[in-house]
């Protein structure tokens, strides 16, 4: 585009008024915000002892779990699409030839480097079978960095202990369909 083409419309920038070049106004806003919140209602949680509550669990971004299947199994395919997906690189998979008839491959290691995370929900929002999820359990503690590598085994036991208070997401959805089993139905 040239220009001096007449499809385009210029806009002239707004001359700005005294209070909008001083930074009075401004000044009073924060005081104003800094004030409601010495005066407004204090929201201190003596925790451990009382536990917060999260508004809606559903949306909390927690500690990981891998969940397992309807025959208790991992639900994991061993795509690899939660670790490359992941921008802070703290998933580490072994893959392995799967021994069920169901799937080619389940992750015969699955690590997530709960210190290096970032608990952004990437590997949720990339797994295609819904195998990985963030719960809303906040309490992650660990006295070694050994201890904050979740392994598959430690995975799996933070779905057996959040299961029923929040099931899987994909819990009312349809198992997918390999292929050559949808030619065959």
């Amino acid at each position: 585009m040239r220009a001096d083409d007449p499809a385009i419309r210029w806009i002239e920038e707004p001359k700005l008024g005294l209070s909008g070049k001083m930074y009075l106004p401004l000044i009073f806003q924060g005081l104003t915000t800094t004030a409601r919140h010495l005066v407004g209602p204090k929201r201190t949680v003596s925790f451990p002892e009382q536990r917060p509550n999260i508004a809606d669990p559903l949306i909390y971004r927690g500690v990981h779990r891998l969940n397992r299947d309807q025959e208790g199994r991992v639900k994991c395919v061993a795509c690899f699409l939660c670790a490359t997906a992941c921008p802070a690189h703290c998933i580490d998979i072994v893959a392995a030839e799967s021994p069920w008839p169901d799937r080619e491959k389940y992750p015969e290691h699955f690590v997530i480097d709960e210190l290096r995370c970032i608990f952004c929900g990437m590997c949720e929002e990339a797994c295609p079978v819904d195998a990985i999820e963030l719960t809303s359990l906040f309490d992650l503690t660990g006295r070694t960095r050994e201890e904050m590598f979740f392994d598959k085994e430690k995975l799996l036991s933070v779905f057996d202990q959040t299961k029923d208070a929040e099931p899987p997401k994909s819990a009312g959805l349809p198992p997918l369909q390999r292929p050559e089993e949808e030619h065959h139905s």
